[in-house]
């Protein structure tokens, strides 16, 4: 009934109405996009290599199926997110960018903004790779130049565009934009993965299945808890007294989530795991023995189930305690509760209070981190248990798409609080 009743809200808000028909209308439109290709390329080729190779059948589910309709946004965002990457590393190095980043609004638009910048050349070279690698596989011809340079700018303007919509969703619309993009290129793919499973389903595999849905089911169930839960410190503020008036005295709390980190650590760890692969293949084909050797070699290694997951799931802890450190810095806490005149009770302001902050925030990281680890090698230890290799959402896929659909659910409730606020 409540459901309902938030539904009739929605829509009869004029304002919040207009975002959420405005921000399905730019989705809709990438959708499109997915589908209209480039010429040169043998489709079915082309999806039987992603449908056999796993590190680019997980580049193509992340791109909505856009790689394997070889479209013009078939890179995605996934350029966009590299350069994101490289920025914020910058930030952490470079003190003058750290600087800019700290100045608010218009630190956060020159961010933005190098970060497009960046985006541009990553997706050349993106496109190149890919490109050169189906060349590998002969699934596609050799290009002249100028069909070089058609299909590179035709990728390159498709990603470009992918990104604008992304920010306009963000900007005009309802949620993140570049999260709503890559959780429906998801959500996209999984009729096809349903129909697959279908298609060579036997009696020997529907236990596999039934088995598949119950842990989806549980999945689900565990990355909400984590993304709900939360560890509250409790904070007082001491009472001060100007004239006749008194102001403070009030005890509140410091909520640090669970998984304050979201996605970013999963969509970090997956990059760097692809990159690899990706440079591999393209030198398999090198004309020196060695270099096409060990490029062979490197390739097989990340088709390694055991190999993979091992190292994808380090990659995504070290990769948690490292965002998570760039969005909460103890000290700084320490210092604003103190220059607020709030301290947490039974801890000394200053020294004490940052290194209390220290311990619990490393200990909750932790219990993250392990967390965002095993989901991202999920769908490993599935696919071995039931045996179903045409499913390939697994945990990452899910808590990405559950991330989003939380985030998108607390816009739209904060906008409705907003003007009900107003109304009142």
């Amino acid at each position: 009934m409540k459901i309902w009743q938030t539904f009739k809200e929605i829509f009869t808000t004029p304002d919040l109405k207009k975002k959420i028909l405005w921000a399905i209308g730019l989705l809709v439109i990438a959708r499109i996009l997915a589908h209209v290709p480039l010429p040169g390329v043998d489709i079915e080729a082309l999806r039987g290599f992603f449908g056999r190779n796993q590190i680019f059948g997980l580049l193509n589910m992340f791109s909505g199926g856009a790689m394997e309709n070889f479209s013009i946004i078939m890179m995605g965002v996934g350029p966009y997110i590299t350069a994101s990457i490289i920025i914020q590393l910058l930030t952490m190095v470079i003190p003058a960018l750290d600087e800019i980043n700290k100045e608010g609004e218009s630190g956060r638009e020159k961010i933005n903004y190098w970060t497009r910048i960046i985006s541009v050349p990553l997706a050349i070279v993106n496109s190149y790779g890919m490109i050169k690698i189906l060349q590998s596989q002969q699934i596609l011809s050799n290009l002249e130049p100028m069909q070089w340079a058609t299909i590179l700018i035709s990728i390159t303007a498709g990603t470009i565009l992918l990104m604008w919509i992304g920010e306009l969703i963000t900007e005009n619309g309802i949620g993140n934009g570049i999260s709503l993009l890559i959780g429906l290129g998801i959500l996209s793919g999984i009729p096809t993965q349903l129909r697959n499973t279908i298609a060579v389903l036997d009696t020997t595999k529907i236990i596999g299945l039934l088995a598949f849905a119950v842990i989806a089911v549980l999945v689900i169930v565990a990355i909400i808890l984590a993304n709900e839960g939360m560890r509250q410190i409790p904070v007082t503020y001491a009472r001060r007294m100007r004239g006749n008036q008194s102001s403070g005295g009030i005890d509140t709390y410091l909520p640090i989530r669970v998984n304050s980190a979201g996605v970013i650590p999963i969509i970090f760890a997956m990059s760097m795991m692809i990159f690899p692969g990706v440079i591999a293949k393209f030198f398999e084909t090198a004309r020196s023995p060695w270099l096409a050797e060990g490029a062979k070699n490197i390739a097989n290694l990340f088709q390694n189930n055991l190999f993979y997951g091992i190292v994808y799931f380090v990659l995504v802890i070290l990769f948690t305690f490292f965002y998570t450190g760039v969005i909460f810095k103890p000290d700084q806490m320490s210092e604003n509760l103190q220059k607020q005149g709030g301290f947490i009770p039974g801890i000394r302001p200053g020294r004490e209070t940052t290194e209390y902050l220290g311990r619990i925030i490393s200990r909750i990281t932790l219990t993250g981190a392990v967390f965002l680890g095993v989901i991202a090698v999920l769908p490993f230890v599935v696919q071995a248990a039931t045996n179903i290799n045409t499913m390939v959402l697994g945990g990452t896929g899910i808590l990405i798409m559950v991330s989003v659909i939380i985030e998108t659910m607390r816009q739209i409730q904060a906008q409705l609080a907003m003007r009900a606020y107003e109304n009142y």
